[in-house]
């Protein structure tokens, strides 16, 4: 008899023990991020933060940093098949396809309301936005801006007539030294002086209109600063930028807010809203990134999932990540702290947001790089005009579109 009774209070304790790890199991969400450094410690801070709240009903929030690298393949390949997490932070440019792939991404219209949305910055819940439903909520955002040498540059130009005038009367391509640098040969800072100029690669329709007469206007305006101006160096890239920046050999370079962190502390740095175009009257427009807090299709606990993502766009959690994590948020209300609005970096990209336009969310653009990128190479190589190597990158990419649109 005592056999029997020490028997079945062992199984009832392992019946309570198993139910209870299920309970603890089914009370965990789990976050996916791609942060290092300062802005994954504060996020991480924010994710405690909300555990905190009754809004989180008890849950464990579990964060977990993937390598960038091979992040968004993660999240295409765990998360429709229910093996990824309850809350994920992308950029809003792989949003499209993810939605037309289908079971990675929770629609929200039902969650959002008023309240939410007039907390966030203009434009922000747009790049969420996809065929007229919101997907995500819009965390933070990204986008390049004029930095520049106070000690070479003394007052920053507000137009690129300005621009081009100072740059040529600090160049000296002999000794490796140009007024202006930027990495003009990717199309993602490419972007600026094409939207100056009213280019797109798509338009509202969804139409493929990389080939325009005003992207061919834009990259005869870069191709006139590049050899006729002489002002920028030849074969650019981000090291290389740096690299040339830290040592006075570029007085200005147009870049985001994750180059600051490579400049040295020597350097009299400067910031300042990118010119208006005197071709254009326009100021130049950059693609802005805007990194999203999305809801996992496969998730099972959507509604507490909504309320972190709901709660990482408060001025709460804003404060934190802009003032610990360095992050421009999205809470419009965070830029009246005195913390906020007198930090020059996150200043200076919040003034360049006025003239900003986010990155597109359509699925086809990530067939638009490889194509673009080439396209670019071989006009500043002088292999190509402009015309020749932008219907050439339109044929492809348009090629590709149909491709995808046929396994439909």
């Amino acid at each position: 008899m005592k056999t029997l009774i020490r028997t079945t209070v062992a199984l009832g304790a392992l019946a309570f023990g198993a139910a209870a790890f299920a309970q603890s199991a089914a009370k965990e969400l789990v976050v996916w991020h791609a942060y290092r450094a300062a802005e994954k410690a504060a996020f991480e801070k924010v994710l405690e933060n909300f555990a905190k709240t009754p809004a989180a009903k008890g849950f464990k929030v579990s964060p977990l940093a993937i390598p960038y690298d091979a992040y968004a393949d993660k999240i295409s390949a765990a998360v429709p098949r229910g093996k990824g997490p309850d809350v994920f932070i992308y950029a809003q440019d792989r949003l499209g396809g993810w939605i037309e792939a289908g079971k990675t991404v929770e629609p929200i219209d039902f969650f959002v309301d008023k309240a939410t949305r007039d907390r966030l910055l203009p434009g922000m819940i747009d790049a969420m936005t996809y065929k007229g439903g919101v997907w995500g909520l819009p965390i933070n955002y990204k986008m390049p801006t004029l930095i520049y040498n106070k000690d070479l540059v003394k007052t920053p130009p507000k137009t690129t007539g300005e621009m081009i005038q100072i740059a040529k009367g600090l160049t000296n391509a002999q000794s490796g030294r140009y007024g202006l640098a930027y990495w003009f040969t990717n199309f993602y800072f490419h972007s600026a002086l094409m939207n100056a100029f009213g280019g797109s690669v798509f338009d509202k329709s969804g139409k493929l209109t990389l080939n325009s007469p005003a992207n061919v206007a834009s990259l005869n305006q870069m191709m006139t600063w590049y050899k006729k101006d002489g002002v920028m160096p030849t074969e650019p890239s981000e090291a290389l930028i740096a690299s040339m920046f830290n040592e006075g050999k570029a007085a200005m370079v147009i870049n985001g807010p994750w180059f600051v962190g490579d400049i040295d502390k020597k350097i009299n740095v400067g910031f300042a809203p990118l010119p208006v175009v005197d071709a254009t009257k326009k100021p130049l427009r950059p693609w802005m990134t805007i990194e999203g807090a999305y809801i996992a299709a496969s998730s099972a606990h959507k509604d507490v999932a909504y309320e972190l993502v709901k709660y990482l766009t408060s001025e709460e959690a804003g404060l934190v990540l802009a003032i610990e994590g360095r992050q421009l948020h999205t809470n419009k209300a965070i830029y009246a702290n005195p913390k906020v609005s007198g930090d020059p970096v996150l200043k200076a990209f919040r003034e360049q947001l006025d003239n900003a336009e986010p990155m597109p969310n359509r699925p086809e653009m990530t067939m638009v790089w490889s194509p673009a990128t080439t396209a670019m190479n071989k006009i500043v190589k002088g292999n190509a005009t402009p015309e020749a190597a932008l219907k050439e990158a339109a044929g492809t990419v348009q090629d590709s579109i149909n491709a995808l649109r046929k396994t439909k």
